[in-house]
């Protein structure tokens, strides 16, 4: 070891002021200390073993292990242990040294566990698991050393949250809960707005329209764009109790701004509100569905519109329409008052058939091309009929033509169907066999009037068909395409292609 001797802490044998320990036998600093043959005989060779109690002091309490006996679990060449005697802590003053050893000068009759059982020698040069141990009692007297009695650091009070704090605790919490619902429930009155209803019966005047279909939350919503009710739901309520909301009919009502919803609906079933009816006319109708569609519209009995169509020439037809009204009322979307009578009704689509008329310049490309007006609308019809693509119809208008020219029977049994007043889906064998004047699988030529009413679409189709030689057209698809040739083999294949898929070739 080099450097200076740490200071030993002092077991029994420490040295006291009069000097130090008594000189051993075995005192001397060496690996293999030899035995003085003047000690006391201690052994069977008259040697005092390192191990034996110094004189005068006591004996050893039973049991206490001493750490210069030799452990039975040493291999035989380890090292020795070596003991040196504790004679001064260097570095300390003797006076010093005193006083602070006073209190452990008188012996004590008992062993203190917190020393070494060597009697006070410095074990040196000791391995194995005792030293940590030691090293932590070391550690716990220096501990005990620095403390002084009634001087200890006093224990860190709990700290402990002010009521004031936990108040604003809750305060915050409390906002932030508050917020939160309130927030919520602002949400979803915007997602999903309470109802709300106005009261009494309104005031001003508001048109409103009704269309063909509208439900009575179409409706509902239509009063509320318009403002004369607050929302759906009060309007919706009381409809589903009144059984007679459900016959409210299309058309323009006079109404009033900040209804009630209660009051909203007996206004609208009341007949003297209603201002318009609006009808809309599909192309393709014939005046029979015309009719109804018109009774239906505008709550007039379709027996005062058949007879009003009766008298065509107080219904302003054109000349060119030889009296007849089938095709000359034209399909579109109407507007009619409470005051308006079967008669005007017709009259205004009749109006509209000549303002179209006019636009397209149909009597002058017939008359250009060597047709007249109504023989054109007639081919419209038929065209109309026939499909329902607008891209076919030139093409359909083209195997019209081509087939009149020949002197072929034209074989539209959209012809035979309105002759007989029936769907074309309803045909049957016999009915192709019958005679009559719309039967063109018999009969060559036109048919005596028109069997719908055509749109713009049919009516250009009939006046500018596409040129060549097609005669023949079968359906192919369910979409309504069809096939179109000239020559009859492939028409023959196209029918039992047609027939195959069901679509109703088998005629």
């Amino acid at each position: 070891m080099t450097g200076p001797t740490p200071p030993q802490r002092r077991g029994r044998h420490s040295t006291d002021a009069a000097g130090g320990l008594p000189t051993t036998a075995w005192s001397a600093v060496t690996q293999h200390p030899v035995p003085r043959a003047s000690a006391g005989p201690s052994g069977s060779d008259g040697s005092s073993h390192p191990s034996a109690p110094l004189p005068g002091l006591p004996p050893r309490p039973a049991g206490t292990w001493s750490r210069l006996q030799r452990r039975g679990d040493v291999h035989p060449d380890d090292d020795q242990t070596v003991a040196h005697p504790v004679t001064a802590v260097p570095g300390v003053p003797a006076a010093r040294y005193d006083d602070d050893t006073a209190a452990q000068q008188a012996p004590d009759a008992h062993w203190d566990d917190d020393h070494d059982a060597t009697g006070g020698l410095e074990v040196l040069g000791a391995a194995g698991a005792d030293e940590p141990r030691r090293s932590r009692r070391r550690a716990a007297r220096d501990d005990r050393g620095h403390d002084e009695p009634g001087h200890d650091e006093p224990r860190r009070p709990r700290r402990r949250r002010s009521p004031v704090a936990v108040v604003l605790s809750l305060v915050v919490l409390a906002g932030l809960v508050a917020g939160i619902v309130f927030g919520g429930k602002a949400l979803i009155d915007i997602v999903n707005p309470p109802s709300q209803d106005f009261a009494g019966q309104g005031s001003g005047s508001v048109e409103v329209r009704i269309k063909v279909g509208d439900t009575l939350s179409d409706i509902a919503r239509t009063l509320v764009d318009t403002g004369v009710i607050a929302s759906v739901g009060p309007f919706v309520d009381a409809a589903e109790v009144e059984p007679a909301a459900t016959g409210i009919q299309p058309g323009v009502y006079a109404m009033r701004s900040e209804m009630s919803g209660q009051s909203a609906l007996q206004l609208l079933l009341d007949p003297a509100t209603r201002l318009f009816s609006r009808v809309t006319i599909p192309e393709g109708f014939t005046l029979d569905d015309i009719f109804a569609r018109l009774a239906e519209g505008t709550d007039t009995p379709v027996e005062e519109i058949a007879a009003a169509a009766a008298d065509p020439a107080a219904l302003g037809l054109p000349a060119y329409a030889n009296g007849q009204l089938e095709g000359f009322l034209f399909p579109a979307t109407y507007d009619f008052t409470p005051d308006d009578a079967p008669a005007d009704m017709l009259r205004a689509m009749i109006g509209q058939f000549t303002a179209t008329a006019e636009r397209i310049q149909l009597e002058q490309r017939a008359a250009a091309a060597g047709r007249s007006v109504h023989d054109v609308v007639t081919v419209a019809s038929m065209v109309q009929s026939e499909t329902r693509l607008d891209e076919e119809r030139a093409d359909v208008a083209q195997v019209v033509y081509n087939r009149l020219n020949q002197g072929i029977a034209l074989g539209i049994d959209a012809t035979l169907a309105y002759g007989l007043d029936k769907n074309g889906n309803e045909l049957t064998v016999s009915d192709l066999a019958t005679d009559g004047p719309y039967n063109t699988r018999i009969r060559t030529g036109l048919p005596p009037t028109a069997i719908s009413s055509p749109g713009e679409a049919s009516l250009e189709a009939a006046l500018a068909p596409t040129a060549g030689p097609l005669l023949y057209y079968v359906l192919e698809s369910e979409d309504g395409r069809h096939f179109f040739t000239a020559d009859y083999a492939e028409f023959m294949a196209a029918r039992e292609r047609c027939a195959a898929a069901g679509l109703g070739c088998g005629g």
